[in-house]
């Protein structure tokens, strides 16, 4: 574009009627000036670098900052957004490899946000465990431990499983967690069948499953001090009021599994009970401590 004002050329200071303005820098140029490589711009470079960031008509060296300043900031903030999504890739798929609390925790989460916002109740139906159509959907009895209804419901739980269930992995190991998590989780499941008036009733969450981890680790360490809504206290007496109260809701409307949680809870204790009483665990135990 050309400048109609009678000033001279920024490089040679040659005047001439007709300047041209530099649309990278804007700095008025003569002819043998104008193109950006003649007059080694400055603007020219950082445009090949961050392309998109210069308008066609930047008379001004306060709208060439301007761009240069707008076109360092989204770079950056590009740059910062793709490392933190780098990194934490990084963290989750690491977490994952070592902890399967933390991958049981992701998949929850992955399966609250499938069910809850994408699919809706047909992915429910499909991975729910109903006691009437256990027989012809027998996955559910696994898949049913990665639901959850709501998200108070998928944070209480997973927010268990993140402590205890991490703790639990330290003293027998990952092998063993994981066969803790899913017995529980089983007999929960049947301990729910069995007493359950209407088979048509379904259940989802994984509960059970935690609550045979927090008996297991209670077994494994009695003293371990707690925190229940804020009250400290020892891991056993927190297990003992668990228990009482799913024991004195059984039969009431809330909605909850209380004879799965309880059937949760004795194997956890029988399971804990077994690992405690092998040459192996105290060998871990010794070494742990």
């Amino acid at each position: 574009m050309a400048n109609t004002e009678d000033e001279s050329c920024w490089i040679c200071g040659k005047k001439e009627f007709f300047l041209f303005t530099c649309r990278y820098c804007g700095k008025n140029f003569c002819a043998a000036h104008r193109l950006p490589e003649q007059h080694a711009c400055e603007g020219l470079e950082f445009n090949q670098r961050y392309p998109g960031y210069y308008g066609r008509k930047n008379n001004k060296n306060t709208d060439y900052n301007s761009h240069v300043f707008k076109g360092i900031l989204l770079t950056t903030l590009k740059q910062a957004l793709k490392g933190t999504i780098k990194n934490t890739w990084r963290i989750i798929m690491n977490s994952m490899k070592t902890s399967p609390s933390m991958t049981i925790i992701y998949i929850c989460l992955i399966s609250f946000f499938i069910g809850n916002i994408l699919i809706g109740p047909s992915f429910f139906n499909f991975f729910k465990l109903t006691p009437a159509y256990m027989t012809t959907m027998p996955w559910t009895i696994i898949t049913h431990m990665f639901l959850h209804v709501d998200f108070g419901h998928l944070f209480f739980n997973m927010l268990v499983l993140f402590f205890f269930g991490r703790e639990l992995e330290y003293r027998v190991g990952n092998r063993t967690f994981l066969l803790v998590y899913f017995i529980s989780g089983i007999v929960a499941a049947l301990g729910y069948v069995l007493t359950v008036s209407n088979p048509f009733s379904a259940v989802v969450g994984a509960s059970g499953a935690i609550l045979g981890v927090f008996a297991t680790l209670t077994v494994l360490a009695p003293d371990l001090k707690v925190y229940v809504y804020f009250i400290p206290m020892q891991i056993k007496y927190a297990l003992l009021l668990f228990a009482l109260l799913d024991f004195a809701l059984i039969g009431s409307n809330d909605m909850v599994a209380h004879t799965a949680h309880l059937s949760g809870i004795l194997i956890g204790l029988f399971l804990g009970l077994r690992i405690k009483n092998t040459k192996k665990y105290n060998m871990i135990y010794d070494d742990y401590y």
